[in-house]
């Protein structure tokens, strides 16, 4: 496509960067990302890759804004709650950015509708809050062979990974077993320091970004760990699991399943956000 006269004026200092250009642009315009969760990470991630003008935004989620989401999911106002999540984020995203087409998806992801709904776009960035979600999504574009950027956060620390089917490893790599139930408490049980979720999300950004553009080095087969107590980032190689048993040499997981058995947990097995 051809960047109009707006266009550039719109995206200038982006197209200043040379790994960027009027190519790059136009590829940012032609892609399309699905943000799973309109919570603390998927609610900033939409904002950021609007503003970049990534022309197809979809955004799932099931759930309505709540008092308790505002210190953290900054696109929603106190006069949302009750609102349905998706439906106030693609407004927003829609008086931001009238370039980009906003697709609010209010449902929940299930093992039935996950192959059908990624199946649509390029990029997943998942911004979901449980293990059964986790999986389902990990699992859902591993067999599709989409690209995931999967992150998480809680109390002080956040974790971002990023998911190129069978050129890194995956999140059954990186946890091949869920953990028991209890044993990792949620956000509404052990709290959040709400800007965490701006720095996880804003990392969750750019690596799709990149990847769109094909620029820098991704964190394919890489976990960033960030402490904001320490201020610190480490970086931890994830090799591929050889037996991962869905992206391994002998995948023995060749549809979904029904997670919420899978992990213990009598729990919804869709996102309300990345913190609900």
């Amino acid at each position: 496509m051809e960047l109009t006269e707006d266009q550039i004026v719109r995206y200038s200092r982006q197209i200043l960067l040379p790994q960027v250009g009027g190519a790059g642009q136009e590829k940012l315009l032609g892609a399309r990302v699905l943000v799973v969760g309109a919570g603390g990470l998927g609610l900033p991630a939409a904002g950021y890759l609007a503003g970049a003008g990534v022309g197809t935004i979809g955004i799932v989620d099931s759930d309505r804004v709540e008092a308790s989401n505002l210190h953290r999911q900054i696109l929603y106002t106190t006069r949302d709650v009750g609102r349905e999540k998706a439906v106030v984020a693609a407004e927003r995203l829609r008086e931001m950015n009238p370039d980009v087409e906003v697709r609010p998806l209010v449902t929940r992801l299930t093992s039935a509708n996950a192959p059908a709904i990624i199946a649509g776009y390029d990029i997943v960035l998942d911004g979901t809050d449980n293990f059964p979600a986790r999986y389902l999504i990990n699992d859902a574009c591993v067999l599709a062979g989409k690209t995931l950027v999967h992150g998480a956060f809680l109390r002080f620390g956040g974790q971002v990974l990023v998911i190129r089917p069978r050129e890194g490893a995956c999140f059954r790599c990186l946890f091949p077993e869920p953990p028991p139930p209890g044993s990792v408490p949620s956000c509404s049980q052990a709290g959040v320091l709400g800007a965490l979720a701006g720095v996880v999300s804003m990392i969750m950004t750019t690596e799709a970004l990149k990847l769109i553009l094909g620029i820098g080095v991704p964190l394919t087969g890489s976990l960033l760990v960030f402490d904001a107590l320490e201020m610190r980032f480490r970086t931890v190689r994830v090799p591929r699991a050889p037996d991962c048993p869905v992206c391994g040499d002998a995948p023995t997981v060749t549809g979904l399943v029904d997670y919420e058995l899978f992990c213990g947990l009598r729990c919804r097995t869709a996102p309300a956000g990345e913190v609900a």
